[in-house]
């Protein structure tokens, strides 16, 4: 039985956008209703926009059967996770001169758009409880996925006492506790990625490999999918860049690259995005172009909302859930 947010999508979003948000979300029911499975990319900073609030029941609910995401999406629901009362809220963010810009960061808030994000109570409180795992797997020999190293963090209880958010609004603790695969192309470049890579170039860690990182996770992603694609698999894409491409690609490299051709193309795809459309962009692409590639066939059920994924996207999994 549907929900308000449910009925209210079925009575107005009859046209244009509204109309595409719909279609993509009856489309990701049918698919999960045949047997398919849903793998999410996220880009953007969807955590810090808490889409955990509605993405961690998708998971919890078997709806998401695997993320790809950017390395800030995969540390910033654990940041709000332990530092939610001390976030600041900017409302008039659009008037901003660089001295305003230069006040917070002596303030030591980071900004992303209209929120900030404090350094101390979140990005050096995580840094503090995961480095002695990082140091011990180093001393160790061992070598793990970041996803891996924070589902350990999580795991171990170290962080339960600065929980500031219901445990509920964390997709990180909801796929820790599911055990979700993770996939997380270009982590290096997020906040906790720069303070591995410094510690390597100090010299505190003294294997480089003890984090593993594209290429392995690559090689990860290709098992997952020939072990989980007797079921078709859906493409869900919040946003576009690497955490879209990467895992996209995984179809025509098993294909071409390693000659397995009964490898069976994504099943369903839906792009959230306000790229414009235009000449060598990946993130504002059609689908149509994803056929020359061998990552969508031409009767692959498709969709594109043009739209802020902040509103979208919450929708979109209030419908999938019956919200």
């Amino acid at each position: 039985m549907n929900g308000a947010v449910s009925d209210f999508i079925d009575n107005h979003f009859h046209h244009f956008n509204a109309r595409a948000l719909k279609a993509a979300a009856d489309g990701f029911i049918s698919h999960l209703d045949t047997g398919g499975k849903m793998f999410l990319s996220m880009a953007g900073a969807m955590s810090t926009a808490e889409l955990g609030r509605s993405l961690a029941e998708m998971i919890r609910q078997d709806k998401i059967h695997a993320i790809c995401c950017t390395g800030a999406n995969l540390e910033e629901d654990i940041f709000n996770l332990v530092a939610h009362q001390h976030y600041e809220r900017v409302e008039d963010y659009r008037y901003l001169s660089a001295a305003d810009e230069a006040a917070l960061l002596e303030r030591h808030l980071n900004r992303v758009t209209d929120t900030c994000i404090p350094e101390e109570e979140a990005i050096r409180r995580i840094e503090g409880a995961l480095l002695p795992l990082l140091r011990s797997a180093d001393a160790a020999g061992e070598s793990k996925f970041p996803h891996q190293f924070l589902y350990e963090l999580l795991r171990s209880g170290e962080l339960e006492k600065f929980y500031q958010i219901p445990v509920e609004n964390s997709w990180m603790l909801a796929a820790c506790e599911k055990d979700l695969p993770i996939f997380v192309p270009g982590w290096e470049d997020s906040t906790l990625g720069n303070i591995y890579t410094a510690m390597c170039m100090t010299g505190e860690i003294k294997q480089v490999g003890t984090i593993k990182t594209g290429i392995q996770y690559m090689i990860e992603l290709a098992g997952w999918y020939a072990k989980t694609s007797a079921d078709p698999i859906g493409f869900f894409q919040i946003g576009g860049g690497i955490a879209g491409d990467f895992p996209i690609c995984v179809v025509p490299m098993l294909r071409q690259d390693l000659d397995r051709k009964d490898t069976p193309l994504w099943g369903y795809f839906c792009q959230i995005g306000d790229s414009t459309t235009s000449y060598g962009s990946y993130s504002g692409a059609e689908p149509n172009e994803k056929i020359t590639w061998e990552k969508l066939a031409a009767d692959t059920p498709s969709h594109v909302i043009e739209s802020d994924a902040t509103i979208v996207a919450p929708l979109v999994f209030a419908k999938v859930l019956g919200w």
